[in-house]
């Protein structure tokens, strides 16, 4: 039988998880050009980075470790920032 601490830490490691990979999987689709029109680190940096993070959830197994809650953090930057500076930009019709 799983512990309330149990469940809650599973909880916590499989919406990290789960945060990351959406992260990573859409900035793997936006176009390159997007980045850079946007102004903000290029495809393969963030692509890097939340691939990085991705892996430390993995590895860790918990978001509240030294390296996982900087990773989850990268991962919310990257979908509250970068995401709809990028996806603005392929809406709005222009050229890249």
């Amino acid at each position: 039988m799983l512990s309330f601490q149990g469940a809650v830490y599973a909880v916590l490691f499989y919406a990290a998880l789960a945060l990351t990979v959406w992260a990573l999987a859409d900035a793997l689709i936006r176009p390159a050009a997007g980045y850079v029109a946007a102004g903000k680190l290029t495809k393969p940096g963030w692509a890097a980075i939340l691939g990085l993070s991705v892996l430390v959830i993995v590895v860790f197994q918990t978001p509240l470790s030294f390296l996982g809650l900087p990773a989850v953090i990268a991962a919310i930057v990257y979908l509250v920032d970068v995401r709809p500076a990028v996806r603005g930009l392929s809406r709005g019709g222009n050229s890249w």
